[in-house]
């Protein structure tokens, strides 16, 4: 019998463009901390952005804090698209459903899949990390659809 193929996780499942706000962020940030140092920077810039410098910094920090637990403790290395994709491939997929679930309050079913990413005794608290990340994804959609309502119509 052959050893399990790793890649499935990375088979196309659907398109980023068809994602919500907060999903589609979650997959773009995990794929830009995973694809270089630069790249983790401009995440953290973009919190810091988007909520300030207190709390951005306390966002990107947990963001920093999720992705190392993934990368430490992970059942097995997700699998992502390169950064400038159109495509949503089936780990990121669960990923984004897995942070839009902890940061809706979904904490049984936002633990539930965080087994299939992480190690079974890690799962607690990569899914309150979830939580708290995904909270400030979302803080920072409503942020950019206040300010894009705030424009003068012109703009848009």
């Amino acid at each position: 019998m052959s050893a399990p193929v790793h890649h499935r996780g990375a088979a196309t499942v659907g398109q980023l463009a068809h994602m919500e706000g907060l999903e589609a962020a979650s997959v773009l940030y995990l794929r830009l901390w995973c694809d270089s140092a630069r790249n983790r920077q401009s995440v953290r810039d973009d919190f810091a952005a988007a909520l300030g410098a207190d709390h951005g910094g306390a966002a990107a920090d947990a963001w920093d804090a999720l992705m190392e637990l993934c990368s430490n403790y992970c059942r097995r290395p997700l699998m992502r698209h390169a950064v400038t994709c159109k495509c949503l491939g089936a780990d990121e997929s669960c990923f984004a459903n897995f942070i839009s679930a902890a940061a809706s309050g979904a904490r049984e079913d936002a633990l539930l899949m965080a087994t299939l990413i992480v190690r079974a005794d890690m799962a607690p608290v990569f899914t309150s990390l979830a939580c708290e990340c995904g909270l400030a994804l979302k803080c920072m959609g409503l942020r950019h659809t206040a300010r894009r309502a705030a424009m003068p119509e012109t703009l848009h």
